[in-house]
């Protein structure tokens, strides 16, 4: 059978390991997102998180205070989201992606905490390495969830036992309350831990599927987003036990029908996957609303930057540059490009102010968000890059290593772009 583990409350849970007087409080943790990195009077040094992985932000701010009241601008106004709420607060209302505002308002002696990313991975990582002790199929879905396969290491009437030690030893060692889902499968074995929070453990057997899923809502189960809901209650599909009298229409829809088909049933047999390396690397920022293009110009190569030492110290060489804006009213334009080219800083910052200028689709409107990535690694010695722009691109790259270097030893704001003066 497959367990899934998910940790109550993430990162509410991993500062109530620093401090244990959040216990039984309501505690929220979100607030402004850091735009320091756009501020050229900035002191604060900003270096790469060494406990560098997939699941949370590499750059981390060094030496920076918070004050109390950090969600606050410069003008007093409350800013910012909740990232993670602890059920002492859900209680009140308060849930992920509200206004801090807001979430004040429902909950006045809601403790508000900044984000440390460094803590969450560090935490993380720790776990991920305790619970490879315990078998070697583990697969890390998100900072804060994983999958065991215990197939041929732990007989099935032994499962809910080594499910309470596995909780106990974990919050022995760590300090962190976690959920357990166990099931035939993946997918199964995550719903059943949304029944089994906080703090709990559940079980469904193979009989037990249909009667467990019938009743809930479609949206409910992983895999089913806002497009996948939308064509399904186009077809009067509201709840997943319908799905189990509709398999003709979705094996009518070909692959991914029957993949959904025979997850939201049972059916499924995807094991377990070690994650190796990353797929993509990437940056974003929220901030003020600007109509300034200008600025935004200079924000972007700002990222740009940031982006390309993740990208020197990750060693890899990626073919696709994505690129997302954020406007205010929620209106969004994003975009991607596939490159032949030997990735290098002055490269990949230029094709990002193309692709800026070709998706900018309301110039007349603020933006409040922009976010990079790229992906489609590929390494150099086995790829035939463009023939006419290697040689210009081998000497960028030469120069820039050397720069990210220095950038690696004394901070990435060590060295930067005249534009961005």
């Amino acid at each position: 059978m497959i367990i899934h583990l998910d940790i109550d409350s993430f990162f509410v849970s991993a500062h109530r390991t620093l401090d244990s007087t959040l216990l039984g409080k309501a505690v929220a943790v979100g607030g402004r997102s850091n735009t320091s990195i756009f501020d050229n009077k900035s002191n604060e040094k900003k270096v790469l998180s060494e406990s560098n992985g997939a699941f949370v932000s590499s750059i981390l701010i060094k030496n920076s205070k918070t004050s109390k009241e950090y969600y606050k601008d410069e003008n007093g106004r409350i800013r910012g989201i909740i990232t993670t709420s602890s059920y002492e607060a859900r209680k009140h209302g308060v849930k992920t992606a509200m206004s801090v505002n807001e979430a004040l308002m429902l909950c006045p002696h809601l403790i508000m905490i900044p984000p440390d990313y460094s803590l969450y991975h560090d935490l993380s990582q720790k776990l991920n390495k305790y619970l490879y002790t315990k078998t070697p199929h583990v697969e890390q879905s998100s900072i804060d969830e994983f999958y065991i396969d215990l197939s041929g290491y732990i007989e099935d009437s032994d499962i809910e036992n080594f499910a309470k030690d596995l909780k106990n030893e974990v919050f022995e060692k760590f300090k962190l309350p976690i959920s357990i889902g166990i099931a035939n499968t993946k997918y199964i074995a995550k719903l059943a831990t949304n029944g089994a929070k906080p703090d709990g453990i559940k079980i469904i057997q193979q009989d037990e599927v249909y009667d467990f899923i019938k009743d809930k809502a479609i949206s409910e189960f992983p895999g089913i987003g806002k497009g996948t809901e939308k064509k399904l209650l186009a077809h009067g599909i509201r709840r997943l036990g319908q799905i189990r009298d509709k398999k003709a229409l979705f094996y009518s829809w070909k692959k991914s029908g029957i993949q959904l088909y025979n997850r939201v049933l049972g059916l499924d047999r995807e094991k377990t996957q070690t994650r190796t390396s990353k797929k993509s690397i990437g940056i974003g920022r929220t901030f003020d609303p600007i109509l300034d293009r200008v600025e935004i110009n200079r924000r972007l190569v700002i990222l740009c930057r940031y982006l390309s030492f993740l990208v020197f110290k990750e060693k890899v060489t990626p073919q696709t540059f994505f690129l997302q804006i954020s406007y205010d009213y929620k209106n969004k334009s994003k975009d991607y490009i596939n490159t032949n080219r030997l990735f290098n800083e002055t490269y990949f910052k230029n094709s990002i102010l193309q692709l800026f200028k070709d998706i900018d689709i309301h110039p007349t409107h603020h933006i409040v968000q922009l976010n990079l990535s790229v992906s489609n690694f590929t390494e150099n010695k086995n790829h035939s890059f463009d023939l006419f722009e290697y040689e210009n691109d081998k000497k960028n790259l030469e120069l820039a290593n050397k720069i990210n270097k220095l950038r690696d030893k004394y901070g990435i704001d060590i060295i930067k772009n005249a534009t961005e003066l």
